[in-house]
């Protein structure tokens, strides 16, 4: 896919005036819930607001080949925009609606394929040059205070102000993104303003329910007692493989997580250590079914779908070190036995890192961040690929099979003169592209403006 640079900065100065638009009327509402006195449950009503933008390029690299879903060879740009309305209502003391409409626009590199961890998470598999706008979220959250020692909350995107019990159930239903409620990391989560490949925004090996634009409907119940929380929710799969239409079949095709998490303390230091279990049911293709049927001939996996099931599990580790710095790190594994039908084409992920403020070098707004990732396959994944077999997104034609590793690196300058905003330059260094010791290194470049009220 071809980039035109004068088209794309056109486009983002368009989509920067749409933004400011979004933001002034997100000001006036904020404006007008100041003027509106809090109930004794807390904030009645908020607005919250986003932008970011991000730019990259990666130089031409080695390839003696490449396939239909193959990183191309020679240089590419690419860039993202995404603008999100955070708006939330209390419609009871416990009770709280959230809606999110979200403007995204994007032109990827090689048609956003040929890699298991994709260099930009904030570009959907939907993404094109035009502004796209659609609902994101709209929600309930259902709180049940179970005892009287009360901890204050924030006023935050999705977030109303207010005072909740340290024990609580609560209860999310609607239409949302898995990762909103399952496997949160303080320090690798947000393509925002964290680390930008998708190999962090969460387990690489977690094929969570989702549509092409990262969302779904379904519901999560979470109980939260001391220094525990137990999660558990099921959500729709897509009607097809990484499409935009959700299966509501809910009770016959789904997708379910249950999560155990335990916050600690070492050194005086906050952590927390999270177990997750997931398991999706769909109309699925296998890639030994695939490679039987085509007897030696080159696989396909659309023939071959009928229900199955997807089950992994994935630990997720993170650590403060000072009030400055802290560390993290993620496990996980899929069964690797059914294509990837929601996230990434990855069945077995490692992720570790750190992020450090630079407090120590007079810019406290500022943040130093440095990661790395190995993603991996299956066996039955690999023989489907070495066949000449196509996932969704890599597929070379033919495969000399290595662990993709992947390292990344960023630096966020925080804007004094624009509260919570911050660019940041980065750079990936990816080795192995789509498990293929015969292709690469690629170096990816990055520039991110990030703001949000």
């Amino acid at each position: 896919m071809r980039i035109i640079v004068n088209n794309s900065r056109q486009l983002f100065f368009k989509s920067f005036l749409i933004a400011a638009t979004l933001t002034a009327s997100a000001v006036s509402a904020q404006s007008a819930a100041v003027d509106r006195p809090p109930s004794d449950a807390g904030e009645n009503f908020n607005a919250k607001f986003q932008a970011t933008y991000i730019w990259q390029t990666k130089p031409a690299f080695n390839a003696p080949y490449s396939g239909v879903n193959s990183l191309l060879p020679r240089a590419e740009k690419s860039y993202s925009f995404t603008s999100t309305a955070y708006l939330g209502l209390r419609l009871a003391k416990d009770t709280e609606l959230y809606f999110n409409p979200e403007l995204v626009q994007g032109v990827s590199m090689s048609g956003l394929t040929g890699l298991g961890g994709l260099s930009n998470a904030e570009l959907q598999k939907t993404a094109g040059a035009k502004p796209n706008v659609y609902r994101a979220r709209l929600f309930v959250r259902q709180t049940w205070n179970m005892n009287d020692a009360l901890e204050s909350v924030a006023s935050d995107a999705n977030q109303l102000a207010g005072m909740r019990s340290k024990e609580r159930i609560v209860l999310t239903a609607g239409n949302l993104a898995v990762s909103d409620i399952f496997d949160a990391n303080a320090y690798a989560k947000d393509p925002r303003s964290q680390f930008m490949n998708w190999s962090f925004l969460t387990h690489g090996a977690y094929d969570f329910a989702a549509d092409s634009r990262g969302y779904s409907m379904g519901a999560a119940l979470e109980y939260y007692w001391g220094d525990w929380a137990v999660r558990a929710g099921r959500f729709m799969m897509p009607r097809e493989s990484n499409g935009l239409a959700l299966d509501r079949a809910i009770s016959q095709r789904y997708g379910d997580q249950l999560e155990l998490e335990k916050a600690y303390a070492i050194g005086g230091q906050p952590g927390k250590s999270r177990l997750l279990l997931f398991r999706n049911k769909a109309i699925m293709g296998g890639f030994d079914d695939a490679l039987a049927a085509a007897g030696g001939g080159i696989p396909n996996i659309a023939p071959i779908r009928k229900l199955r099931t997807k089950q992994g599990w994935g630990i997720n580790l993170e650590q403060s070190l000072t009030d400055a710095s802290g560390v993290f790190a993620r496990l996980a594994k899929s069964d690797g036995a059914s294509e990837a039908y929601a996230f990434a084409e990855i069945d077995r992920s490692l992720s570790v890192g750190a992020q450090l403020k630079g407090n120590g070098w007079g810019r406290a707004q500022d943040t130093l961040g440095l990661a790395y990732a190995q993603n991996g396959l299956s066996s039955s994944h690999r023989a489907f690929l070495s066949a000449g077999g196509n996932g969704f997104f890599v597929g070379d034609g033919r495969l000399n099979y290595r662990p993709e590793a992947i390292v990344e690196g960023y630096y966020s300058f925080g804007l004094a003169f624009l509260q919570r905003s911050a660019l940041s330059l980065g750079a990936q260094f990816i080795r192995n592209p789509a498990y293929n010791a015969d292709r690469g290194p690629v170096r990816v470049f990055s520039v991110r403006l990030h703001t949000e009220f």
